[in-house]
């Protein structure tokens, strides 16, 4: 797997370092894991993140977030693939855990939640969810 699949890279990674209480973790920088980080922590799911640059591989440190000693994402799952893509129609936008998650949505007005989306009334890919 690996760099065939950049977004499931960036979920795995935020997956296991929250498993294991980790208070940061690291991941090579792109447009479309920024923004993905970004409505993470528009929606509460991270504390911060903060993009990086050294000249040679760009990366973005995410802040994990905790509450009672437990990570705040207890779910973080890749729906569209690479080999696999999924597209939803804005009447088809999924509801995650009864709105208590997140669908990350690309549109054709950028990534956003599925509310966003369904307030725009616009479908696109489904990118992953969480919880």
């Amino acid at each position: 797997m690996g760099m065939t699949d950049p977004i499931a890279d960036l979920l795995t990674r935020i997956r296991n370092a929250s498993a294991v209480h980790h208070e940061t973790v690291d991941v090579p920088a792109s447009n479309m894991k920024l923004r993905i980080v970004n409505l993470l922590q528009e929606e509460g799911f991270i504390r911060n993140f903060k993009f990086m640059s050294d000249g040679k591989q760009d990366m973005i440190r995410v802040y994990l977030k905790y509450r009672e000693d437990q990570p705040v994402i207890s779910h973080i799952e890749r729906i569209s693939t690479p080999g696999r893509r999924s597209y939803v129609k804005f009447k088809n936008l999924p509801r995650v855990r009864s709105g208590l998650g997140v669908a990350i949505i690309s549109t054709s007005r950028g990534v956003m939640s599925d509310q966003q989306a369904r307030e725009l009334r616009l479908g696109g890919e489904y990118i992953c969810s969480v919880w």
